[in-house]
Formats: structure tokens, C-alpha cells, sequence
């Protein structure tokens, strides 16, 4: 196979495509002219497969009975788990301060490495309190589904739980600064489980996620304790305000805040900066843009059947 690629790029053949390379070499420097200036070097980007490298290393520090490596699930000691530490800081640092460059166009690159060292430091001291809420997340899916058969069950299999474990990771991410990096984590769940949570989205403790596919929650959504979701449920904008120019205008709250104890059907759409009172339950298929009171059941209008006149042709 080598050789027979070799045999299509030898020879005069090598200048087919130089007037394609030519022009993406066009438009790609006139890109980088529009967003950092003409005879500016453009930043570096910090990178996705070693962003994905460390979330399956952090899953692995969190559990490492079930994502660890197997030889290692029993015999880790706190030794070799600060070395894995400081191996996951020191990356994740890096892509950090890649970030901050990024952004931050005006930090020296003294500047930069400190920021991205504040950063990585106080994200690997949260991981004992995003372990900590991920157990309620973990007893929330047993208790709350009857075919569970186990809580390891749940952390490998259930996909509402592997979600999680990357939203709380890339939560803590966006909030300490490094919104790219969480928006990266989260592209990644998304792409595994078929699961949109927006980094910037806010979830209180035990939240479940049945099924899951298609659920999409949106980055100013705020989710209080014990709340339920099923398949395909959208918690998003109803509309995108606009400033003085016309440009959408970023990060103003938009999306729904879900209350304790609240179950929210498959296929539900809740829209806009309402509120879904404690307690309440939100039918399938039910289309909602305005607050509802606690307790509230809100389901589907009864369908309408026409009457039919079997005498009558048609």
C-alpha cells in the first residue's frame, strides 16, 4: 500500500493540487490577519486529544475501580496517586496557559503561566468535592431507575453518569477561567453519550439523567437538587436579545432554573428564564415558556378526535 501511494505523489503529478494549497494558504492567513492583526505569529491552541487524555485520566483518578488501569484498581497507593496528580497538573497547566495566550493576547507569557497555574491549581484541589457530588449523582441513577442492578453498574454503564462526571469537571473549569478547555470537556460527553450540557450550565446535587439521548441544557441553566430529566428534554433560549448594534449579546441569563425535585418528561421543551417550581412534573411532549408554581403538573391538552360519520363517503 505504501508503495503504491508513493507511486500517486511522485513525478510532475506532486503539482496537481499546488493551486489548492496555494488557496487555503490564502484564506488561512487572511483569517488569522482579521483576528490578530497582518505579520502577527497566531497563539497556540491547546490541543484535543491531550484535553480527552486527561479526562480519562481524571474519570481514573476519580474512580479508579472502574476507569483505572486494571493492574492498578487495588494496589494504588497515595504515593503513586500524587504522582499521577502532579503528571495531570503539569498537562493541564499547559493547555491552560495556551488558553490564557489565547484570549489574553496582552499577558506576558509570565503573566500567563501564572494564571494558568492558579487555574490547574484550585481545579485538582476541587477534585475530592466534585467526587463528593458525583456519589449523589451516582445514588440518584440507582434509586431512581428499577433496572439498575448496581451502583458499579451505573458508573459504567449509564451514560446520564458519564455525562456527569464530565459536566462537574468542566463546570469547575469554566468557573476558575479556562471556558475553552470546559467547552472542549463537554464537546467530548457530547459526542459520547449524545448529551449537551453547556459548561457554564449550574446542577445541584443528585441530579439524573434517564436514558439521555438528546437532552440539551443550556449555559445559563440553573438546576437545583433531586431533579430528573428523560430523553430529549431541552432546557433552552426562547430568545437571543441584541445590543445597540445588532450583535447578540453573550452570557445574559436565558435559560430555564429548574427547582428541587422536579421530573421532566422525554421530548419536553422549557424555554427562556422561567422558573419550574419545587416538585413540579413536566409531561412529555410538553412545549413550556412560562414559570410555573411548585407542585405544578403540567402535561399535554387531551388529544382532539374528530367524530367520524361512517355513513358519509369520503
Amino acid at each position: 500500500m505504501a508503495n503504491m501511494l508513493e507511486t500517486v505523489v511522485t513525478g510532475p503529478e506532486r503539482l496537481r493540487f499546488q493551486s489548492v494549497v496555494s488557496d487555503l494558504g490564502s484564506l488561512r492567513k487572511a483569517s488569522q490577519a482579521r483576528r490578530y492583526g497582518n505579520g502577527v505569529f497566531p497563539p497556540e491552541l491547546p490541543s484535543r486529544a491531550v484535553v480527552a487524555k486527561l479526562l480519562g485520566d481524571l474519570a481514573a483518578i476519580l474512580y479508579p475501580r472502574h476507569f483505572g488501569p486494571p493492574d492498578e484498581q487495588f494496589h494504588a497507593s497515595d504515593h503513586q496517586l500524587a504522582r499521577q496528580l502532579e503528571r495531570l497538573f503539569l498537562a493541564l497547566r499547559e493547555q491552560i496557559r495556551r488558553e490564557v495566550r489565547l484570549f489574553l493576547a496582552d499577558a506576558s507569557e509570565e503573566a500567563a503561566a501564572l494564571r494558568a497555574t492558579e487555574i490547574a491549581e484550585e481545579f485538582i484541589e476541587a477534585l475530592p468535592r466534585i467526587r463528593a457530588q458525583l456519589d449523589t449523582d451516582v445514588n440518584a441513577a440507582y434509586l431512581g431507575d428499577p433496572a439498575a442492578k448496581s451502583v458499579d453498574e451505573v458508573i459504567f454503564c449509564y451514560p446520564g453518569v458519564l455525562a456527569l462526571i464530565r459536566h462537574r469537571l468542566a463546570h469547575r473549569l469554566y468557573r476558575l477561567g479556562a471556558p475553552m478547555i470546559a467547552r472542549i470537556v463537554a464537546e467530548i460527553a457530547h459526542a459520547e453519550t449524545g448529551i449537551d450540557i453547556h459548561p457554564g450550565a449550574t446542577i445541584d446535587d443528585g441530579f439524573f439523567i434517564d436514558h439521555g439521548t438528546g437532552v440539551v441544557i443550556g449555559e445559563t441553566a440553573i438546576i437545583g437538587k433531586g431533579v430528573r430529566l428523560y430523553q430529549a428534554v431541552t432546557l433552552g433560549a426562547k430568545r437571543f436579545n441584541v445590543d445597540e448594534n445588532g450583535a447578540l449579546e453573550k452570557g445574559k441569563p436565558r435559560h430555564p432554573i429548574i427547582e428541587d425535585d422536579v421530573v421532566i418528561y422525554a421530548g419536553a421543551t422549557v424555554l427562556g428564564r422561567i422558573t419550574i417550581g419545587r416538585g413540579s412534573t413536566i409531561g412529555g411532549n410538553v412545549w413550556l415558556t412560562h414559570s410555573v408554581p411548585p407542585g405544578s403538573n403540567i402535561t399535554q391538552a387531551k388529544a382532539h378526535v374528530e367524530a367520524f360519520d361512517h355513513g358519509a363517503g369520503i
